[in-house]
């Protein structure tokens, strides 16, 4: 598309896991275009040698940082410094940093006082900083988990039932508070919110909030399973589809 926001993909290679980069690049395809695509680690040590395959599938640009001395990690120092040659360069309108490291919390930081919009992308270990320093920041879990519970190819079974409400609503429960919240928020005069407007709402106030954690690859099949929400599908004329409003049970 004309208007897709051109995207800086950067990626820790000692803090990204291997096997989830084809769902990694997937989902930043979501949210624009991978402009720039590059890695950073020391690879002249020998674990790192798997990842070759992966970075030519993907045409992600290896970058070579040595590790100086044990127990700093250079990586970090070589990837802000690339992250700010990009700012300045006015190529990109977005970042996405793969990395479960909180040393990139004050670059998100810095990206996003610059106008940039950014997204994170690590495991659950993530520390705090870093997830609520992004506009949005996605699990790798939650990545890898969504990718095994897609529908089975024609002709196969599938073999795992989706999450059940009750699997849902149990680990939701300060979820289910923020959703509620918000929709309060955003009500109109009968209650209801609009789910699109209620979705970015709840990035902007928990960026790491994201359906997949829960099991559900939807916003509105989530919240249907929650107990004291009510979804109303409207039909819109102007853009010729539905539109989903939630409100509150009273």
């Amino acid at each position: 598309m004309e208007n897709e926001l051109r995207l800086a993909v950067l990626i820790d290679a000692d803090n990204a896991p291997r096997t989830a980069l084809r769902e990694i690049m997937a989902e930043v395809a979501v949210y624009g275009s991978a402009t720039i695509k590059r890695i950073y680690g020391d690879w002249t040590a020998p674990n790192m040698g798997s990842w070759k395959p992966l970075l030519l599938e993907h045409a992600i640009t290896p970058f070579q940082q040595y590790s100086y001395t044990t127990g700093k990690n250079a990586t970090d120092s070589a990837m802000i410094i690339d992250a700010m040659d990009i700012l300045y360069s006015g190529n990109c309108g977005g970042f996405v940093l793969v990395s479960s490291d909180s040393d990139f919390t004050r670059l998100a930081t810095r990206l996003r006082e610059a106008g940039m919009k950014v997204y994170g992308m690590g495991e659950k270990k993530t520390p705090k900083p870093f997830i609520v320093a992004c506009d949005k920041f996605v699990y790798i879990e939650s990545l890898k988990a969504a990718e095994k519970a897609q529908p089975p190819a024609a002709g196969k079974s599938a073999k795992k039932k989706a999450p059940a409400p009750a699997e849902a609503e149990s680990p939701a429960l300060s979820v289910q508070e923020l959703i509620a919240q918000s929709v309060e928020d955003l009500a109109d005069e009968d209650g209801y919110a609009y789910l699109g407007d209620l979705g970015t709402l709840l990035i902007k106030k928990q960026p790491d909030f994201d359906a997949r954690n829960y099991g559900f690859a939807k916003l509105s099949k989530f919240i249907a399973a929650l107990e004291g929400f009510e979804l109303d599908e409207r039909h819109n004329a102007k853009y010729q589809g539905t539109q989903v409003f939630v409100r509150n049970k009273k």
